[in-house]
């Protein structure tokens, strides 16, 4: 472990791209391992704080990886953005979770994270032995990928971190009223980080290019054969009271779909909600420990 209370290491894609991974806790804890799945242009260390806590649980260690996609984070780019899809991604999952040997886990997957958990449980699904949703489900509303296609890639150049807390919060303070400006300088220093002088994203712009074809015109086909994967294991939905992405509608549907399923809607909270309240690191906890240990 580093002074950080994480290892970092790295993995090669099918492809040779280096794929890069936060790992806390001991490998030989007999906890069930969980990995950690950020959202479109986000990195591991959005689960810094839950990722601690899952290690160093009450329950005993417990192995946690969190992932950074190729594009984001320490990961390389890839020359061909048509690579950052959810095939291709899944793959790269696949190679992280062989090459630190990790059989079955419970996976907790925020956004496009969440739509990685349901594509892996529909390819792969001895690989889950529970599975945390946060902020999505299987009808995305077009509102919100209207929004996240209005930012991602084209945000603006800031001087410094504290001008980027102030582009964040411009951005997302009427999803997130009670962030304080802690709360948004460390946001920015999770969206850009120093190169030579100047604050880069941390994220390839290039991921625009996945959200162009976003049409008002040309809704999203519904996930539900993918959501329903997940059937036989345990199953928790988090929720951010005001998502625009996630309706309260979607979430009826899987709650009448899915009998059981454990629910936490944050108040608050918009799309997607940070898993860093004490309350809501406790609850998902709670959860991955009934999920039980690993062989």
């Amino acid at each position: 472990m580093t002074g950080q209370d994480f290892a970092d290491h790295w993995v090669t894609a099918r492809d040779g791209l280096r794929l890069h991974l936060r790992e806390y806790g001991p490998r030989t804890a007999s906890r069930l391992p969980v990995v950690c799945l950020p959202g479109l242009a986000r990195t591991a260390a959005d689960f810094d704080l839950l990722a601690r806590a899952l290690a160093a649980g009450a329950d005993g260690p417990r192995r946690v990886l969190s992932l950074d996609y190729r594009g984001r984070g320490l990961s390389d780019h890839d020359p061909n953005p048509d690579n950052y899809a959810i095939p291709v991604e899944l793959d790269d999952v696949l190679a992280v979770l062989a090459a630190r040997g990790v059989e079955s886990a419970v996976f907790v997957g925020t956004s496009r994270g969440g739509l990685l958990v349901m594509a892996l449980a529909a390819l792969r699904p001895g690989a889950i032995a529970g599975a945390v949703l946060n902020d999505i489900g299987p009808v995305l509303e077009m509102q919100g990928l209207i929004r996240i296609k209005g930012y991602v890639g084209k945000l603006p150049q800031p001087g410094s971190f504290a001008d980027g807390a102030e582009i964040q919060r411009r951005l997302f303070a009427g999803q997130f009223p009670r962030l304080g400006d802690a709360d948004w300088l460390a946001a920015a220093r999770r969206t850009w980080r120093e190169d030579n002088g100047r604050l880069v994203l941390t994220y390839d712009p290039k991921l625009a290019h996945v959200l162009a074809a976003v049409d008002p015109e040309h809704p999203l086909p519904p996930l539900w054969p993918q959501f329903d994967a997940l059937a036989q294991v345990p199953l928790m939905l988090i929720r951010g009271a005001n998502s625009d992405l996630l309706s309260g509608a979607t979430v009826e549907a899987m709650r009448a779909r899915r009998d059981g399923m454990t629910f936490l809607e944050i108040p608050d909270q918009g799309h997607a909600p940070l898993l860093a309240e004490q309350e809501t690191i406790s609850r998902i906890a709670a959860f991955v420990a009934a999920c039980g240990r690993a062989p």
